[in-house]
């Protein structure tokens, strides 16, 4: 019979080991992969579950980051918090750099297209299940992601055998998309006061229209050059589901925006589902904005979403 010291000692053990179980993360980074060719600076984290093994049949999801196509980074904040998010629920998850500044489009657009591309190419080494990929981002991420998942296929923005195509024969399809706050029809943005109020007019030109190799007074861009940068004119019966996130304080994004893609989405009978986010504006993650607790935590949507179309992930 074990005396009671004996007892106590065993039950601390067993307590702290219990402890250190929970504590141990979900997921482990790989840092600054790279996904490009040799000579581009570019690269990603990778977010690896521990359920994920080489050979295995997780399903992955790229995210992009927003910037205005200007500037941003893989591991920006809202990147982790999201990635972590994702990962820690079982998905492969890749936070990627790609071209950002003037003159980007549409390069910006190729690399993200080769993001995809690479978690299929390398789905047995990341235990990915390369039939299960989707894409999401956050802003102009989300514009690129959109473009991405709407223009799969399309010679136009992805010629064959380019001259940067690592990947050549492997497909950039995805099974779903996450927006957050992207903008949907660059042509018909509309100005907003800072409370994200319309204001009945069209939105003057940023800098961030300088990544399309337009000026600040959209010279060198035409309407239908934007209308062509646009992911609504590529939405098709055949496009993946979208889930549309946005807030409606929201300064830069103007709520024509996702009405106007779930518009599109509706015409052509293709799944989606939108959820407008009181007191949120510009740049939320799925948890907070400036540092205050949403009204309502965006995980469980995010997560069921996927659960829905991408499938659930593989259990540890």
């Amino acid at each position: 019979m074990k005396t009671p010291s004996l007892l106590w000692s065993l039950f601390l053990s067993l307590a702290v080991s219990a402890v250190l179980r929970a504590a141990e993360p979900a997921h482990r980074v790989m840092s600054d992969v790279a996904y490009l060719p040799p000579e581009r600076d570019e690269k990603l984290d990778l977010y690896l579950p521990n359920a994920a093994k080489p050979g295995g049949k997780t399903p992955a999801i790229v995210w992009v980051h927003g910037g205005g196509w200007m500037r941003g980074d893989k591991a920006e904040a809202n990147a982790k918090e999201i990635c972590t998010t994702l990962a820690n629920a079982g998905y492969v998850t890749a936070s990627i750099n790609y071209r950002i500044g003037a003159g980007a489009w549409p390069q910006n657009l190729r690399d993200v297209t080769n993001a995809v591309r690479f978690l299929r190419a390398k789905a047995a080494d990341y235990g990915i299940d390369p039939d299960r990929i989707a894409i999401g981002g956050a802003s102009a991420g989300a514009h690129l992601a959109m473009m991405v998942a709407f223009t799969a296929g399309r010679l136009e923005f992805d010629p064959p055998r380019y001259v940067e195509q690592p990947y050549n024969g492997v497909s950039s399809a995805v099974s779903c998309v996450l927006d957050l706050y992207g903008p949907t029809a660059l042509a018909t943005r509309e100005a907003v006061d800072a409370d994200g109020k319309p204001l009945g007019k069209r939105a003057q030109p940023a800098k961030s229209m300088e990544a399309f190799g337009a000026t600040v007074s959209y010279s060198g861009g035409t309407v239908e050059f934007f209308v062509a940068a646009s992911p609504v004119t590529y939405v098709s019966p055949k496009s993946p589901p979208v889930l549309i996130l946005q807030g409606n304080r929201d300064s830069e994004v103007d709520p024509s925006q996702p009405k106007t893609l779930a518009a599109v989405l509706t015409q052509h009978k293709v799944p989606f589902e939108m959820k407008i986010i009181d007191g949120a504006g510009h740049g939320f993650d799925l948890e907070s904005w400036r540092g205050q607790p949403l009204k309502e935590d965006l995980r469980p949507v995010a997560l069921v979403f996927l659960a829905k179309h991408l499938g659930a992930p593989a259990k540890p």
